[in-house]
C-alpha cells in the first residue's frame, strides 16, 4: 500500500518535466523526454514506490506532512506509469521519424493525464486500470 500523496507528486513533477519538453528546442526536448520515459519504465516494472520522485517524496516531502488519511493500492498507479511509457515512447520514435508533431501531440496528452493527477487528484491511467478490471471480472 502508498501515500497516495507520492502519484500526486510524480505527476506534478511530471507535468513540469513534459510541458518544458513542449516550450525547448527539440533536442533538449528528446532528453526530457527520454528521461520521463526512464523515470515511467521504472514505476511500471519495479512498482511507484521505486521511482526517482517517489523516492525524493519519501525522504523529503513525506516526513514534512502528515500521516495519509489512507493509503492506496499501487497496482493502479504502476498501471499508469505504463500508460505514460507507452506516450514518451510514442514521442520519442515520432521525433526519431523526424514527425515533431505527432511527438508534441503525444506529450500534450501526457501533460493533460499528469494535470489532471497533479492539480485535482484524477489519475486517468488509474481509471483506465479499474475500468479494465471490471470488464475482465464481467
Amino acid at each position: 500500500m502508498i501515500d497516495p500523496r507520492g502519484p500526486r507528486f510524480t505527476a506534478a513533477v511530471t507535468l513540469v518535466l513534459l510541458a518544458t519538453a513542449l516550450l525547448v528546442p527539440t533536442p533538449v526536448a528528446v532528453a526530457i523526454v527520454a528521461l520521463q520515459a526512464v523515470f515511467f519504465a521504472i514505476g511500471a516494472g519495479l512498482g511507484v514506490q521505486r521511482t526517482p520522485t517517489a523516492l525524493v517524496f519519501k525522504s523529503l516531502v513525506r516526513p514534512r506532512l502528515s500521516p495519509p488519511a489512507e493509503l492506496e493500492d499501487p497496482r493502479p498507479p504502476r498501471f499508469a506509469q505504463a500508460v505514460g511509457l507507452g506516450f514518451t515512447l510514442v514521442a520519442l520514435v515520432a521525433f526519431a521519424a523526424g514527425a515533431v508533431v505527432v511527438a508534441q501531440v503525444a506529450i500534450g496528452m501526457a501533460v493533460a493525464a499528469a494535470l489532471l493527477n497533479a492539480v485535482f487528484g484524477f489519475c486517468l491511467g488509474c481509471e483506465l486500470y479499474l475500468l479494465g478490471m471490471r470488464v475482465r471480472s464481467a
